[in-house]
């Protein structure tokens, strides 16, 4: 008589931390689940960096940066700033549409020569994180 209510106190035991491991284990794909889909993209562009190679000394070059809303909200550019003033950001002002596409537009004024990198920071209604979209290149000292 023993051996029985032991072993049903043991199959009891056994059939409670079964269930809990099972609910656990579908709390946890349900969590993992949820940060997959926050983590998803919701912009995409189509780069963050562009190098203009080679360009003369005292003429102005743009760079044009491509952004997809993969979301399911609008996109507003919250905040576009240059690192320095001889580089001029312009963006797309009006909120653009889920599955539609907008650009910002980065021209550098190629003063000084020599090397450069500079970059524009976006700020978007869809992130609280900034993307740093890059320019770079050579300017090549004018002939006298």
């Amino acid at each position: 008589m023993k051996y029985l209510i032991l072993a049903l106190l043991a199959l009891s035991t056994i059939g409670t931390l079964s269930a809990q491991n099972t609910a656990e284990a579908t709390v946890k794909k349900t969590e993992a689940s949820a940060k997959s889909k926050k983590k998803a993209p919701s912009l995409i562009w189509d780069k963050i960096e562009h190098d203009f190679g080679a360009i003369p000394q005292g003429k102005p070059v743009t760079a044009v940066f491509k952004v997809k809303n993969k979301s399911k909200s609008p996109l507003i550019f919250t905040s576009v700033n240059a690192s320095c003033g001889c580089t001029t950001p312009n963006y797309t002002k009006e909120p653009i549409a889920p599955g539609k596409t907008g650009e910002i537009t980065a021209t550098y004024n190629a003063l000084a020569p020599g090397e450069f990198t500079k970059q524009v920071t976006v700020i978007t209604s869809l992130s609280d994180e900034q993307v740093v979209l890059r320019l770079k290149g050579k300017v090549e000292q004018a002939a006298n």
